[in-house]
């Protein structure tokens, strides 16, 4: 079976022509960054992949008064060096402990 040259080619026109456009729409628009006296703002996605935890327990760190927050349009964030000051006071410590076990084991 053979396809003529020019008809194989202008087919081959339209299927990249409509791939690039649907390459087009399917590009996410970049998410908004907030910052606040020139530091910036976290959300609970970001912070969710940072510390490896769900909102839930972002949510329970912001009850119990050991991560501020601030409230934007109906949204969390968080400033960096809040974020920075919560992992150095209640998380290292944690580790701190597992590796002094492992030591003594």
């Amino acid at each position: 079976m053979f396809i003529e040259r020019n008809f194989f080619e202008e087919w081959m026109r339209r299927i990249i022509g409509r791939l690039d456009h649907l390459e087009s729409r399917m590009k996410k628009p970049d998410r908004p960054s907030y910052v606040v006296d020139g530091e910036k703002l976290l959300d609970n996605q970001d912070l969710c992949f940072m510390l490896h935890c769900s909102k839930r327990t972002l949510q329970r760190y912001r009850v119990a008064g050991l991560l501020p927050c601030r409230r934007i349009r109906q949204k969390t964030y968080y400033l960096e060096s809040d974020v920075a000051n919560f992992i150095r006071e209640y998380l290292k410590p944690i580790r701190k402990e597992k590796t002094q076990k492992d030591a003594e084991e």
